[in-house]
């Protein structure tokens, strides 16, 4: 039975381990097209959302596998000799996935920075623009009184 459990468990971390090639590969794609002045806000958003996606299978995925390693990690801990092999196979993809793991939180911590650097200048492009109208509509304000002539009472008698 216990033989199962090992087989699932080993079975979750390589699924694991795929889920992580892909968000990394999002996470590359996503500072290829920070880099890009022609990125569209869909782009980005969609890119977001597959990698959320993606997190929140490595969250079940990650439940699954503490559930079934709660159940058997008495029997492999008293057996460990006779499932020597699942364990190295384990502890393998273990290193993997703490190799990507930290591979994508170096790259997310890049993209972090460039992302706020890019909201940082889409914001003082905006400051600029509403200050530009800002001062067209004083400007078209002032012309405007410029041609006004204040009614003025003029006596006739003398």
């Amino acid at each position: 039975m216990s033989d199962n459990y090992i087989e699932i468990m080993i079975q979750s971390l390589k699924k694991k381990n795929q889920v992580l090639d892909e968000i990394l590969h999002l996470s590359r794609e996503q500072k290829t097209w920070l880099e890009d002045p022609e990125l569209t806000p869909e782009m980005f958003e969609e890119n977001v959302e597959k990698k959320a996606v993606l997190i929140e299978q490595l969250d079940s995925l990650d439940d699954g596998f503490q559930t079934l390693y709660e159940r058997v990690s008495d029997q492999l801990g008293a057996e460990r000799d006779r499932y020597a092999g699942e364990i190295g196979q384990m502890q393998k993809l273990i290193s993997q996935i703490t190799e990507k793991s930290m591979e994508i939180q170096a790259v997310e911590a890049r993209n972090k920075v460039q992302v706020e650097e890019r909201f940082s200048s889409i914001r003082r492009q905006i400051k600029q623009v509403k200050d530009n109208q800002k001062i067209v509509k004083e400007y078209y304000k002032n012309m405007q009184k410029m041609n006004y002539v204040e009614p003025q009472f003029m006596d006739n008698k003398k």
